[in-house]
């Protein structure tokens, strides 16, 4: 049974974003644990960089692990204000810490999502 916290918003490509999503905001963006889960053992990650406009549903980054490549895809619409530049030399944070430590990266968000999912739906969604 994967971990998904109530405090988050989901998406159904399987990232989290925390706080508000309202225009203006703030949030980081990361994978879930039921991402990291089924890709294994994270080996790289590609991150978008800082100042590079994203769009929700949008490839922005990519997650390689032992078993495959996939895709990140933005949650959110904004414009990328950090990245967490310690998953270059520790991208295995993704799978011991997908919550915490293991976040992608921040958005300010421009458009609001109307889309994303609160932990009782995500949950749902996963089985």
């Amino acid at each position: 049974m994967s971990n998904v916290p109530n405090n988050l918003h989901y998406s159904k490509e399987h990232e989290w974003v925390d706080g508000s999503v309202s225009a203006g905001s703030k949030v980081k963006v990361g994978i879930t644990d039921y991402a990291q889960g089924a890709l294994g053992d994270i080996v790289y990650v590609q991150l978008p960089k800082v100042g590079d406009s994203v769009s929700e549903g949008v490839i922005c980054g990519e997650i390689e692990s032992t078993k495959s490549v996939s895709e990140v895809f933005s949650p959110v619409t904004g414009k990328v204000v950090a990245i967490n530049s310690n998953l270059d030399s520790a991208p295995e944070t993704l799978n011991s810490d997908p919550y915490g430590a293991g976040w992608i990266f921040e958005v300010e968000i421009s458009t609001p999502s109307s889309t994303l999912m609160d932990g009782t739906a995500y949950s749902a969604l996963i089985g």
